[in-house]
C-alpha cells in the first residue's frame, strides 16, 4: 500500500447525486415500474477520491457543493476518512439519473437525465483557488475532473493547472469539451480523454492503437506530460515520453458503467504513487476500470480482488 503521508487532492466543480434505477422494457411516454434503485454521492473527482481512499491513499476533496443536499457527501467523506474542503453554494447539488433497461442491449439499455446544479459565484471560485494554494503545501498530486457548472468560464481548469504547476505540483486533468481544450494548453502532467475527446482535440484519428498513440504524442508536443486514451470496449492506450502501450480490456459481466472512467483515473494515480512502470500502471488502471463495471454505482470490490485482475490484462508495446 502507498505511504499514507502521500497526499492527493481531487477537485470537483460540479458534483452530483448519482441516482441509478433499473427496470425492464422501458417505454417513453408510458408509466414504467422501477425494479430497483440506488443513490450515490458522486461526480468524477468525488469518485476518484473514494476509490483511492479504499486503497489507503490519504486524499482531500475540494470544489463547489450545493449546501441543501450536501449531507450524503459529508457522510461518504467521514466514512472513508476523506478530508472535506468543499466550498458551499446556495442551492442543491445536481442529480444525475441513469435509467437501465435490463431487457435492452448496447446504448439503448441506458438513458441519462442530467439535471443542472447551482450557479457558481466569483467569490466561491476565489475560495477554491485559495484552498488549493493551502493544500499545495503538502499535497503532491491534484486531479481536476468533470464538467463545470453555470457561472464558470471554460478556461477554469487551465487557470487552476497554471496555479498548481507554479507551486511545483503534478496535475491530472480528466475533462471534456472546451474546458479540456483550454486545459491542454496549460500543460498538465497527464490527461485522460476518450477516443471521441481525442478527436475533438487533434482532428481525425483512426481506431488503430498505434495511430491513437501518434495523436497522443501530438498533444505531448504541445506540453502535456503524458496521455491515456480510453477506447471503450477496445481497452486503452497509454503514452509517455519514450514509451507507449495498449492495454486490452478485461471481459467482465457489466452491472453498471457509473464511475468506470473515474476508477481508471484512480488506478493511474495509484500506479504513479507506487512508482510502477507504464505497463503495470496500464494493468492496474484497467483492473480498476473493469472492477468498477461489475458493481452498481461508483464503488469497487475489495482491493485484493481488484489487484488480482492485473495479471489478466494483456499489454502490447506500441511503436515509438
Amino acid at each position: 500500500m502507498p505511504d499514507r503521508t502521500v497526499r492527493v487532492c481531487t477537485v470537483t466543480l460540479n458534483p452530483a447525486i448519482d441516482l441509478t434505477a433499473g427496470m425492464r422494457d422501458f417505454r417513453p411516454g408510458r408509466v414504467n415500474r422501477i425494479a430497483w434503485d440506488r443513490a450515490d454521492p458522486g461526480g468524477k473527482g468525488v469518485n476518484v477520491a473514494s476509490f483511492l481512499a479504499d486503497f489507503g491513499v490519504g486524499v482531500s476533496v475540494t470544489g463547489l457543493m450545493g449546501l441543501e443536499n450536501a449531507r450524503p457527501f459529508a457522510d461518504l467523506f467521514a466514512q472513508k476518512g476523506i478530508a472535506d474542503r468543499f466550498i458551499g453554494l446556495a442551492g442543491r447539488t445536481r442529480t444525475n439519473v441513469k435509467l437501465i433497461d435490463e431487457a435492452a442491449a448496447g446504448e439503448a439499455a441506458v438513458t441519462d437525465l442530467n439535471f443542472p446544479g447551482p450557479t457558481a459565484t466569483p467569490a466561491a471560485l476565489e475560495e477554491v483557488g485559495a484552498t488549493l494554494d493551502a493544500l499545495a503545501a503538502d499535497h503532491e498530486v491534484f486531479v481536476l475532473s468533470g464538467s463545470v457548472p453555470a457561472g464558470v468560464e471554460d478556461d477554469v481548469y487551465a487557470r487552476l493547472i497554471a496555479r498548481l504547476k507554479g507551486r511545483g505540483r503534478k496535475v491530472i486533468l480528466d475533462a471534456s469539451g472546451a474546458p479540456l481544450r483550454h486545459g491542454v494548453g496549460a500543460g498538465p502532467a497527464l490527461i485522460k480523454p476518450n477516443i471521441h475527446e481525442l478527436r475533438e482535440l487533434v482532428g481525425r484519428v483512426g481506431d488503430d492503437p498505434a495511430e491513437v498513440a501518434a495523436a497522443a504524442r501530438d498533444l505531448m508536443d504541445r506540453g502535456v506530460g503524458s496521455v491515456v486514451v480510453s477506447l471503450g470496449g477496445e481497452g486503452a492506450v497509454l503514452v509517455e515520453p519514450g514509451e507507449a502501450v495498449h492495454a486490452a480490456p478485461l471481459s467482465v459481466a457489466v452491472a453498471s458503467t457509473v464511475g468506470a472512467g473515474d476508477a481508471m483515473v484512480a488506478g493511474l494515480v495509484l500506479g504513479l504513487l507506487r512508482g510502477l512502470s507504464l505497463a503495470d500502471r496500464a494493468r492496474l488502471a484497467t483492473a480498476f476500470s473493469a472492477a468498477a463495471l461489475t458493481t452498481l454505482g461508483p464503488r469497487l470490490p475489495p482491493p485484493a480482488e481488484v489487484e488480482a485482475r492485473m495479471s489478466d490484462v494483456r499489454i502490447t508495446p506500441l511503436p515509438r
